[in-house]
């Protein structure tokens, strides 16, 4: 069936934009803040992934070897932080610790919280591959001379990450999606500075268009170059 055209020979496609509506011009003018906000957005995500990873190994391995107290205490945290929204974390963090004498700048929530939300995730991916590894391998390693810490870090390491990783980088994908959610505390990173521009020039359709199309580059470009890594770290198959 032919498509129908719009007066003045547009697609139908165009008439659901609004009028005005000028995507390049509103980059053009804001790059600037743009780009800011976006630089934001790459800090509080490098922190909070390589945070988050270097929780969840050593919560991971406390859970998955039965270190008393630590384990305890790891599936508290873990618990606490799966089952709470991550928008309550954030607000417990910038707004209930200073009834405390707690004080932390916006930038310092911003990491903090999302790291804390992926350290629960990963403490789980990395207790279940560090569980995966074989027992007897671990006997192997003891019989040769290594002690337990040795043991873990030449063997049960090794191995249980690269069972882990493919859980482990779906929540690496979510800490960058999450930082979207600081927007709440006001700081500038990409959202927050794309929405306030939003709310100036009431240019909406093009903030979020902005806003979605950074984020799929971004998140698609992590996920494949976790990929790789994924590709080239896989265990051998028997």
């Amino acid at each position: 069936m032919p498509v129908a055209l719009v007066p003045g020979g547009g697609h139908p496609a165009a008439s659901l934009l609004p009028a005005g509506y000028d995507l390049w011009k509103f980059v053009s003018q804001y790059h600037d803040e743009l780009l800011a906000g976006f630089e934001n957005t790459l800090k509080i995500s490098a922190i909070a992934i390589a945070g988050s990873y270097a929780i969840g190994i050593v919560l991971g391995a406390a859970r998955a070897h039965r270190i008393p107290l630590v384990s305890q205490l790891a599936a508290v945290y873990v618990e606490l932080i799966r089952n709470t929204p991550i928008l309550v974390q954030i607000f417990v963090l910038f707004y209930g610790l200073p009834q405390f004498g707690i004080l932390l700048d916006q930038f310092s929530v911003a990491w903090l919280a999302v790291m804390i939300w992926g350290g629960a995730f990963h403490t789980e991916n990395f207790r279940a591959g560090f569980g995966a590894v074989s027992h007897n391998h671990h006997e192997a390693a003891l019989a040769l001379g290594f002690r337990p810490l040795s043991a873990f870090l030449n063997v049960t390491l090794p191995i249980g990450a690269r069972i882990a990783l493919p859980s482990s980088i779906n929540t690496a994908i979510s800490v960058v999606k999450n930082t979207a959610l600081v927007y709440v505390i006001g700081y500038a990173e990409l959202t927050t500075t794309a929405l306030n521009i939003s709310n100036l020039t009431l240019q909406t359709t093009e903030a979020l268009t902005v806003l979605a199309i950074v984020y799929l580059t971004l998140v698609w470009s992590l996920s494949g170059a976790i990929r790789l890594l994924e590709a080239r770290l896989a265990l051998p198959r028997a």
